[in-house]
């Protein structure tokens, strides 16, 4: 995983430089997602690692396959990726490209896991005190986990705040132990 990441790097950083030059990182998102998905199949990772299938059949495929929903620019990129063969790493060229969108945008993906189903107003409580905390537009959504007892799980990229009802109590059996 850790040398996929380290070969899709610079391709991501291509693909969110020619975006944002562009002014289109929304658009680029929905075709990297389109592609990503496309690439994700079992079957296209198939003829991806076929060794009887030409590059130009495989950008014949992808170009099917993907339709409409790839521009000019993003099918070249799409042809650059399967000419150095890194068709592969697409979803995680995928994943860079979301983290540098994100920064970008100045906003960033929050999952908020709860014991229970959380209101419309509790979860804009929950967005607006992540927006003041952490400087950022906040992309929210929601789980449940009834294992959690009570009180909810944060996790925004790297950083986890954990108020639920079980970790407070196993942090508790630990300080009586």
């Amino acid at each position: 995983m850790s040398q996929a990441i380290t070969v899709a790097r610079p391709y991501a950083q291509a693909a969110f430089d020619e975006a944002q030059k562009l002014g289109e990182l929304k658009a680029w998102s929905e075709m990297l997602h389109a592609a990503a998905e496309a690439v994700a199949q079992q079957d296209m990772q198939s003829i991806i690692r076929s060794t009887r299938v030409t590059a130009a059949q495989l950008n014949n495929v992808m170009l099917a396959v993907c339709g409409g929903k790839l521009n000019a620019t993003a099918h070249n990129f799409i042809k650059l990726l399967i000419e150095n063969k890194r068709l592969d790493v697409l979803p995680e060229i995928l994943e860079m490209f979301e983290i540098l969108r994100a920064e970008a945008e100045k906003s960033v993906d929050v999952v908020v896991t709860s014991a229970f189903d959380l209101n419309d107003a509790q979860k804009q409580k929950i967005a607006a005190a992540l927006k003041v905390r952490m400087g950022r537009e906040i992309k929210l959504s929601c789980e449940t986990n009834r294992d959690l007892l009570g009180g909810v799980v944060i996790r925004a990229g790297d950083k986890v705040i954990d108020g639920s009802a079980r970790t407070r109590l196993s942090e508790l059996a630990v300080a009586l132990a």
